[in-house]
C-alpha cells in the first residue's frame, strides 16, 4: 500500500507541476512583455472559480484555465491519496482505519467544496 500511495503522490504532484508550468510558460509567451498594473486588484473571473468550468476552459486551451487546472490537480492529489487509502482499508476489512479515513475524507471534501460558503 505504501508504494502505491507514494507513486500516487509523486505522479499527482508531477502532473500538476507540468500542467501549471506549461500554462505559466504559455502565459509568459502571450503576455510576458506587457506592463503590470499594480494599482487595482482583479480576482479570478467567475468562469475560473468552479472545477467543471476550469476543466472545460482548459480543454479549450485557455491559458489561465490551464494554470488553474494545475492547481486543482495539486489540490486533488492528497484527496486521491486518502481515497486510495480508504479503498485499501475497506479491502482489508479494517473497520477502525476505514472509519478514521472516511472521516478524514469527509472533512477534506467539506473543506474543499463547502468550507467558505456556510
Amino acid at each position: 500500500m505504501a508504494q502505491g500511495v507514494g507513486r500516487l503522490l509523486k505522479g499527482g504532484v508531477s502532473v500538476a507541476a507540468g500542467v501549471t508550468a506549461a500554462g505559466g510558460l504559455a502565459l509568459l509567451l502571450q503576455h510576458g512583455a506587457g506592463t503590470v498594473d499594480y494599482h487595482s486588484f482583479r480576482g479570478e473571473p467567475a468562469e475560473l472559480r468552479g472545477i467543471v468550468s476550469v476543466v472545460s476552459a482548459a480543454a479549450r486551451l485557455q491559458v489561465p484555465a490551464v494554470i488553474q487546472l494545475g492547481i486543482v490537480l495539486l489540490l486533488a492529489t492528497p484527496v486521491a491519496r486518502v481515497l486510495l487509502s480508504l479503498v485499501e482499508f475497506v479491502l482489508r476489512r479494517d473497520r477502525l482505519y476505514t472509519t478514521i479515513t472516511s472521516v478524514v475524507l469527509a472533512l477534506l471534501l467539506y473543506g474543499l467544496f463547502l468550507g467558505g460558503r456556510i
